[in-house]
């Protein structure tokens, strides 16, 4: 049976010092700050007989420090410690020494059984108490900095969670909840920019969205020994944007064929080979405005980007376009080809001579076939945005009839390619788009804008089905596999059946689909963001009076949507007056949130 604890008793409940008050079955305790509480003996421990009073708890003079050293290394009772340290056992006596023995460094245990800490124990402890009160310090002296917009180098260890934070590799930020800010992303990119730790220039979305932004670190074989067909008689053109340095396609005439040539990556990139698996990874390149980080290797382009060198190895796909613009007689062949590389801009001039006169003829023949077909043109604005030593240049793209060329003879050949493997049952990367609701063809820019609204996306698919929106009964993407991991899959499945070697089956070809499809987002996620991103760099430190015209593609009473075009930027505002879709407004750019990716421009 426990003892009685008697009336009086100085004893401790939890951490907080009591007086029993009232001793039976159940004990009425008393705290000092006036509250009284019913509880169980076992629930207290006695420190003192008592009796107590509180008006008399403060500690008589004594010294701690040689009762310990007396007591080195032994287990002592509360009541000696009390003897020992003050020269006597009272009620306050008892509590201070209890709470040296609550405070860890020379004492722990039990009121019965106190044991008396090591010289080295009591040492390191000291140490280690010296070293919490200095981190303790160091973190209140950061704090004030930073409420004070500043930070000192030796804050950077501090500041390393917030940079993880905005990057997206934590989820919870020490100092974010410190300062009282929310613990996203943006809030820690604020945080960033106004200390001054990041500038504008740094684009935290690739990171943020988990891609890699350097080129995989991978060697590729040479090229291997096989027959090629020598096309370098026909004049070739990769036709791309000025400056583009991985050119994958290129065009040729033939008489009554069109040729399109296309990198043959495939033939160095073999399935489930390391360079396979690094581009299934990535999905595709990752274009930014700063630089790109390709899924293969460089060396991949030097090998095999078309027109790097006099002579270029590709896989061509010959097809004859008959007169309603419809293709057939594919043939596809490894091949050498010569190449020229001309920009949209130079090949513009030459659209009235041939061979590019013909090839726009059949462009313009197979583009009034889809149209029939129910395909949508959309001619919305787009620019250029490339970043160079920290300054951004954004240049309007011109709507030209070359890249119209291009656009429609590389859709030739991914429908030539999917009608192929339809007719022989190829496993292939099918890229559909379901209809949805039936579109009129738009014409002006807030019809192009609704159409664009209204689309649903266009997905991979391991079966064949309609592409509504380009007006074809089924398409296969084969023009880009330097760019694309789905179109190299398809070269790596056209060889195969080339050669006569195993072919990947469905399971494994979904396999890569749903792969290339899931990282897919993130790359054209992280595109978009770093656009905008850079966008408002352009207009915070190069255009801060940035003027320009706006269209009004979208209306909800006075709230509408408005297009800019020089800088293909939407906004929301708010408009003073009714005015009719497709009205040309006054814009001025008034400020911006970096963190937010939130532009402020004012209408009128």
């Amino acid at each position: 049976m426990a003892p009685t604890i008697s009336r009086d008793s100085l004893v401790l409940h939890k951490t907080k010092p009591a007086v029993v008050l009232r001793s039976s079955d159940k004990l009425e305790i008393l705290f000092q700050d006036g509250k009284t509480l019913n509880v169980r003996p076992k629930d207290v421990v006695v420190l003192h007989p008592g009796p107590i009073d509180f008006s008399e708890m403060k500690a008589p003079p004594g010294d701690v420090l040689a009762a310990w050293e007396l007591l080195e290394e032994t287990t002592t009772t509360l009541a000696e410690l009390a003897e020992l340290a003050y020269g006597q056992y009272t009620p306050a006596s008892a509590w201070a020494a209890w709470e040296w023995v609550i405070d860890g460094l020379y004492f722990s245990g039990e009121p019965d059984a106190i044991h008396s800490h090591s010289r080295a124990h009591v040492e390191k402890e000291q140490r280690s108490r010296a070293a919490r009160a200095a981190e303790a310090q160091a973190w209140t002296g950061f704090l004030g900095r930073v409420r004070e917009h500043r930070f000192d180098p030796e804050d950077s260890r501090y500041l390393a969670e917030v940079e993880q934070m905005a990057l997206g590799q934590r989820d919870k930020s020490r100092v974010l909840a410190e300062l009282g800010q929310a613990q996203t992303p943006e809030s820690a990119h604020g945080l960033l920019l106004g200390l001054g730790v990041w500038d504008a220039t740094v684009d935290p979305y690739p990171r943020r969205l988990d891609l890699p932004e350097q080129p995989p670190l991978l060697e590729l074989p040479p090229l291997p020994e096989e027959a090629r067909r020598d096309l370098t008689h026909l004049p070739a053109f990769a036709i791309d944007n000025e400056g583009t340095n991985d050119p994958d396609d290129a065009i040729s005439l033939d008489r009554d064929r069109l040729w399109v040539h296309v990198a043959d990556v495939a033939a160095l990139v073999t399935p489930n080979s390391a360079a396979d698996l690094e581009a299934r990874a990535r999905g595709a390149n990752l274009y930014l405005p700063e630089g790109v980080a390709p899924m293969l290797p460089w060396s991949a382009t030097k090998q095999l980007g078309l027109g790097l060198a006099a002579v270029s190895p590709a896989l061509s796909f010959g097809l004859r376009v008959t007169p309603d613009g419809g293709v057939a007689d594919l043939e596809i062949t490894p091949s050498w080809v010569r190449v020229q590389r001309l920009s949209y801009g130079q090949a513009e001039e030459l659209l009235d001579q041939e061979p590019l006169r013909t090839l726009y003829a059949w462009a313009t023949a197979h583009a009034a076939r889809r149209s029939a077909q129910g395909a949508i043109a959309l001619d919305l604005p787009e620019v250029r945005i490339k970043v160079e030593e920290g300054q951004v240049a954004i240049t309007p793209l011109p709507s030209l009839r070359s890249q119209d060329l291009v656009a429609e003879l590389m859709l030739m050949a991914g429908e030539a390619v999917a009608q192929m493997a339809i007719e022989r049952d190829l496993a292939i990367p099918f890229t559909v788009q379901e209809s949805g609701e039936p579109l009129e063809p738009p014409h002006t820019l807030s019809e192009m804008f609704a159409s664009r609204r209204r689309m649903r996306p266009g997905q991979a698919s391991t079966r064949p089905g309609p592409h509504a929106g380009l007006g074809l009964a089924a398409y296969v993407r084969v023009t880009s596999p330097l760019r694309r991991y789905l179109d190299l899959v398809a070269h790596q499945q056209i060889r195969a059946l080339l050669a006569g070697q195993p072919l990947l089956d469905e399971a494994a070809l979904l396999e890569r689909v749903g792969a290339a499809e899931a990282v897919g987002g993130a790359v054209r996620r992280a595109e978009q963001l770093a656009r905008q991103h850079w966008t408002l760099v352009y207009l915070q430190q190069q255009q801060p009076a940035w003027r320009g015209e706006g269209v009004i593609v979208e209306k909800n009473g006075l709230r509408a949507t408005v297009l800019l075009p020089a800088l293909a930027w939407e906004l929301r505002v708010h408009l003073r007056e009714e005015l009719p879709l497709d009205s040309v407004v006054s814009v001025s750019y008034s400020g911006a949130n970096l963190a937010l990716l939130d532009g402020h421009f004012k209408v009128g």
